[in-house]
């Protein structure tokens, strides 16, 4: 389906409010190596007794974990109430959406520059479903559309220096885990927006917050550097349409992002598109996979050692 914007779409300033919202606070919970199941910790901070009858939930050997998990849930949640009475953190964005098609493992976008190619990766191990994938999979051969889309939180690293004169290591590291849940909550409200407004391909999708976070939509958007597209180079490329500093993101020479808290990655819109892991790859894929970046094999084993 054409999208209802084609081209690139630039927002500042979005609302924090309506992006804290989307935080998977899961993850935010695995960044400090707490993994137990806490979906419903919002229940144990009201009250004394709430508090009790939720840690009784938990086996014993749990629940001092489960009581630190607390206070860092109170610690977060005021930290945010913060952040978003004194506007202390501003979230910019961008996306790229247009005309796209595949030549085998490759996503060619067309752009007002020409065309744009976006190599990828192909498992070679297949999937439980018996599949070697490929993201290229998921567009057609030709007339068909995919998208691209950065997110980042701006101020983090000013209030992190600012906690770190005070000596207060812990707030410090409190910010900046909770701006990383913030750029992927902003990624998630993005994508929201994009599959009903931007590209509008599923107008009438009617889900709760808690069902996005599953991925219970049609769609997907694979980030840079992740399992699906491991190559962080690719992120050199997409920021000819994405125009990073337009919304205040540079670059490093090996293709991490500043801000710290910015997520870039492609969108799909295919009903079957699906996320997976490519895994290992052989030389030959190597090889292949260089020549079509146009690089050296010694260039592309620095960027797919993980794969190698």
């Amino acid at each position: 389906m054409k999208p209802n914007k084609i081209g690139h779409i630039k927002l500042t300033d979005i609302k924090l409010r309506e992006i804290a919202t989307f935080i998977d606070w899961k993850f935010f919970f695995h960044a400090w190596r707490l993994t137990g199941k806490y979906d419903d910790i919002a229940t144990a901070c009201d009250c004394i007794s709430c508090r009790v009858g939720w840690l009784q939930k938990f086996d014993e050997k749990d629940r001092a974990k489960a009581e630190e998990a607390i206070q860092l849930f109170k610690d977060a949640q005021e930290m945010l109430r913060d952040v978003l009475d004194g506007n202390l953190l501003k979230i910019n964005a961008s996306v790229y959406l247009n005309s796209a098609y595949s030549i085998e493992d490759d996503i060619i976008f067309q752009t007002e520059d020409g065309e744009l190619k976006i190599p990828t990766l192909r498992q070679q191990h297949p999937s439980t479903d018996g599949f070697c994938y490929s993201l290229a999979d998921f567009l057609a051969e030709k007339n068909d559309y995919a998208g691209a889309f950065a997110t980042t939180v701006l101020g983090t690293e000013e209030m992190a220096e600012k906690f770190e004169k005070e000596d207060d290591v812990y707030r410090s590291i409190l910010v900046k885990t909770l701006s990383d849940r913030l750029a992927e909550a902003a990624a998630e409200w993005l994508h929201w927006k994009v599959r009903k407004e931007f590209w509008g391909y599923a107008p009438n999708e009617n889900l709760s917050v808690e069902d996005m976070l599953k991925t219970r939509f049609q769609g997907i958007r694979p980030a840079v550097g992740y399992p699906s597209l491991p190559d962080q180079s690719i992120i050199f490329e997409l920021d000819k349409i994405l125009k990073f500093s337009e919304i205040d993101i540079k670059l490093t020479e090996n293709g991490a992002m500043f801000p710290n808290a910015s997520v870039c990655g492609l969108y799909f819109a295919h009903p079957q598109s699906k996320y997976f892991m490519v895994g290992a790859i052989d030389e030959n894929q190597l090889e292949d996979y260089a020549r079509r970046k146009g690089k050296t094999k010694k260039e592309m084993r620095k960027w797919l050692a993980a794969n190698i």
